[in-house]
């Protein structure tokens, strides 16, 4: 090699053409945004007994970070006189009592919580909100949901379905679509991975995989989550939670029967 040609600086420019073309490229097919869920490696008894523990003041908890959302949720949902709706997950009822109040003496609101603590703080509230005759609560898991076909008007998800490991997370939604009445609604406000880029995002991750079995909820793919179950997205709303992602996605059980 030349002198000349040694002291000459390398030209980069054509590799980062290359590169911008190729990330731009990637965005085109919708790869750039697609990047991996984190599990959820905890037992389901261990997430009973966490939960247990937490039912004595998660309402302070989900007041400043999660009911908001919950209720900006449930609302879009439009709850209707006479319905049958379920919610799963339903914690410490809030959401729950507000179906109740909703679907009227005609109609019946259902919730089923891994957790017993859970429960009975909710069975609390809806005897002192004298709701118990329209409520009927089951501690279960919702992997497998202990309804008939065609049972609900509506299901109800607030900041659970990315409880759930990955692998069950379209096992839930296969049970919902079972129960669900053809053309019923679902309804889910979660925490989003589609800002996969964020520098908050990612501490947040972080801080699930040092502490997965207390930090138990995750960013997942919600609307993209829906549609490969096979539901047909009627609205999808992005939101932020002290900075984090958040969706609010509302969709039809599209199956026939």
């Amino acid at each position: 090699m030349n002198t000349a040609a040694r002291n000459r600086p390398f030209d980069l420019g054509p590799v980062l053409v290359y590169k911008l073309k190729e990330k731009k490229e990637m965005k085109q097919e919708g790869k750039a945004a697609v990047s991996p869920v984190l599990p959820v490696p905890r037992t389901k008894e261990e997430a009973k007994r966490f939960y247990d523990w937490l039912s004595r003041f998660y309402d302070f908890i989900t007041a400043v970070f999660e009911r908001k959302y919950a209720e900006m949720a449930l609302e879009r949902l439009s709850v209707k006189e006479g319905e049958a709706v379920l919610e799963i997950g339903f914690g410490s009822g809030n959401c729950l009592r507000q179906i109740a109040q909703s679907v009227g003496n005609s109609g019946k609101a259902y919730g089923i919580d891994i957790s017993t603590g859970m429960l009975e703080v909710t069975k609390r509230k809806l005897e002192r909100a004298q709701l118990t005759d329209r409520a009927e609560l089951y501690c279960g898991d919702a992997t497998s949901l202990p309804y008939g076909d065609n049972t609900f008007d509506a299901v109800f998800m607030s900041f659970t379905l990315e409880l759930f490991d990955t692998p069950e997370i379209a096992k839930v939604l296969e049970e919902v679509k079972r129960v669900l009445k053809p053309g019923g609604k679902l309804a889910v406000a979660s925490m989003s991975k589609e800002d996969g880029e964020s520098t908050l995002l990612r501490l947040y991750e972080w801080v699930h995989k040092k502490w997965p079995k207390y930090v138990d909820c995750r960013p997942i793919y919600v609307e993209q989550s829906l549609k490969d179950a096979g539901y047909d997205i009627e609205s999808e709303e992005k939101v932020r939670l002290f900075g984090l992602p958040g969706e609010i996605v509302i969709a039809a059980n599209a199956k026939s029967r």
